[in-house]
């Protein structure tokens, strides 16, 4: 079996523990052996409480049948990617127009001034009615990649055309830095492409470590870029903090050990996960924004002007505990691994509330618990492009595409889509 294939089995088997694992091995735990980080052992704890959480969970599903035996509970064989997606012939038409509004949707809202760095200062939403508008569309560039991987799969798009299009939503989160002053959305967005993309068979593994050194030797660049920005905004930026420093997340994380846990900070109960997920901004304008990153901040001493977190893994440590750590990322396990292979590769729906999960709560540096909230509300706005697909769904005896032989890996090889 080609090594690539073996590589796409392991992260389809262990997805969670591998996005886990992957930003410590590869950034946090190399820096904190580096600047012999005191912390290092606190660290190294925490994260391997988390992954023995994901692996007994992920290992479990895999014990209990999955693609593990490659049957269903009924003995008939589980279908591949190809076959999961081969029934929606305008797949790749939607993924491109779901990428279009988008693009346009993220340019408009960084021009009005949604998420930029005056915004998050002064704690309050932009002031132009458009930033409520194109919000109820901001987890699309998830949507979008997800069907572009799906028509990919299915045969409706050949594999340059879904670098053509990963690439434009990139560029308008490169464009969202300069517009914003802000650079963690292109780092998530990046993070969640290259772990969506390798999971589910569209990335090479050498794509992602060679994205990940040129991130890393253009981040001075973009780091004097953003800074520069936010001068000419009028922000005060520091002058003791360089871009090396902005790397060491180790003592981001570390930061943590320094507290009894869990800390109740004021971050949003369970009736603020109904209100901030399924109800939409215009329709509730006069809420909060989420601000638990503020309120750390303020806890551990800062002011109102600024946020911080200790990264997803330490923030669910700092707010709910170890067995808050424990259930955090054994539940998301279990979700992704069910979405993921449950009788089967997924469809479109399937797929689309798989890459949601990876570009919230499972992204490593992002907030808790907004990433979760965020994870709903993208669901919420995706509803009516499903519901499309759903309706247009050829049934199974009209697929214009055979099956594929049992037993194949469900990966097409690059390039050769079938048509």
């Amino acid at each position: 079996m080609p090594r690539r294939i073996r590589l796409v089995r392991v992260l389809q088997r262990y997805p969670v523990s591998v996005l886990l694992l992957a930003p410590y091995l590869i950034l946090v735990l190399p820096m904190a052996i580096l600047h012999r980080n005191p912390d290092l052992g606190f660290v190294l704890r925490l994260l391997g409480l988390a992954l023995a959480a994901t692996v007994l969970v992920e290992t479990l599903l895999l014990s209990s049948g999955g693609s593990a035996r490659r049957r269903t509970s009924g003995g008939t064989p589980e279908r591949t990617f190809a076959e999961a997606n081969a029934g929606y012939p305008r797949i790749f038409l939607v993924a491109r127009l779901v990428a279009v509004v988008s693009i346009v949707a993220e340019i408009v809202g960084g021009i009005a001034g949604r998420g930029s760095i005056v915004a998050q200062i002064a704690g309050a939403q932009a002031a132009s009615p458009l930033v409520n508008l194109v919000a109820l569309v901001s987890g699309w560039k998830y949507l979008a990649f997800a069907l572009l991987i799906a028509s990919f799969h299915a045969g409706h798009a050949r594999l340059a055309s879904v670098y053509r299009w990963t690439a434009a939503l990139l560029g308008v989160q490169v464009l969202l830095v300069f517009l914003t002053a802000i650079s963690v959305s292109l780092v998530g967005y990046l993070t969640f492409v290259a772990a969506a993309g390798s999971i589910c068979g569209v990335i090479r593994a050498r794509y992602v470590l060679v994205a990940a050194v040129v991130l890393f030797l253009a981040w001075p660049s973009v780091f004097a870029i953003r800074n520069a920005i936010r001068k000419d905004s009028g922000v005060r930026v520091s002058s003791e903090v360089t871009a090396a420093d902005r790397l060491r997340f180790d003592q981001q994380i570390g930061r943590a050990s320094m507290y009894d846990v869990p800390v109740d900070v004021g971050q949003p109960g369970p009736t603020a996960y109904l209100r901030y997920g399924f109800v939409p901004r215009i329709l509730d304008p006069g809420r909060p924004p989420l601000a638990t990153g503020t309120a750390i901040n303020r806890f551990l001493g800062g002011s109102d002007r600024s946020s911080f977190n200790f990264l997803t893994l330490g923030t669910v440590y700092f707010v709910d505990g170890r067995a808050g750590v424990v259930v955090f990322y054994g539940g998301w396990a279990l979700v992704a691994g069910l979405l993921l292979r449950l009788r089967g590769a997924p469809g479109p729906t399937r797929l689309s509330l798989f890459c949601f999960v990876v570009a919230g709560p499972l992204v490593w540096s992002n907030g808790y618990p907004e990433s979760v909230i965020a994870a709903t509300q993208n669901t919420v706005a995706a509803t009516p492009v499903l519901l499309v697909l759903l309706l247009t769904r050829r049934d199974p005896g009209d697929r214009p595409t055979p099956a594929p032989p049992l037993g194949r890996v469900p990966v097409p090889r690059a390039g050769r889509p079938r048509r």
